[in-house]
């Protein structure tokens, strides 16, 4: 089953399973864009737009999501922001270099096939002394056990589990982490604030 198929079936029942259990972390993480000057925004993954009640109204905001379904249920939550919905694959931008300012990758790096190519490109269109705001579940390196074991079955369903977000941040390189703090679940799911050298 792709993911398409899957979040299409899976968008009615979405914010049943993720608006209570994320609410306090999706805020903390969205909390770095309170303050300062207006702003261009990427959303990678926007989904049913749980992350839309958390964000300011003075910037501008790009929710790019897979499905036309979880678009549609973003949409309402949208009301008072600058908001522009648009469907497309992240791990293939259809947007310029250096077209926004901050990248929010909530839940997106441990569901795409590949993460390495989904950061790689939010650090393509991100302007220099750009921001990434990272809400996902990573492995710790060299950690093991079920997680690992369930991955072959989650991920062709919903999201993966053997994402080992050191791993992912090596491979795309350039990148300065400023924030890497435990958010849930023992510290499986992290809050990661990264940002993009001017030079």
């Amino acid at each position: 089953m792709s993911l398409k198929h899957s979040y299409t079936l899976a968008a009615p029942f979405y914010d049943a399973f993720l608006t209570a259990a994320t609410h306090g972390a999706r805020k903390r993480s969205l909390a770095a864009l309170a303050d300062g000057p207006p702003r261009h925004v990427l959303l990678l993954g926007v989904g049913t737009g749980l992350d839309l009640p958390h964000l300011p109204s003075q910037h501008r905001y790009v929710g790019l999501d897979l499905t036309a379904s979880m678009l549609k249920r973003a949409r309402p939550r949208a009301a008072g922001l600058h908001f522009a919905p648009l469907r497309g694959d992240v791990q293939r931008l259809p947007f310029h270099d250096a077209s926004f300012d901050v990248a929010v990758l909530h839940l997106i790096l441990a569901v795409v096939p590949a993460p390495t190519l989904c950061l790689a490109e939010a650090v393509r269109v991100l302007k220099p002394g750009g921001e990434l705001l990272v809400f996902d579940k990573f492995l710790k390196p060299g950690e093991a056990g079920w997680k690992r074991l369930l991955n072959p079955l989650t991920r062709h369903v919903a999201t993966r589990l053997d994402v080992v977000f050191e791993d992912v941040l090596d491979a795309v390189g350039g990148l300065n982490v400023t924030a890497n703090e435990a958010a849930l679940a023992s510290g499986w799911f992290r809050l990661i604030r990264l940002r993009k050298p001017t030079f």
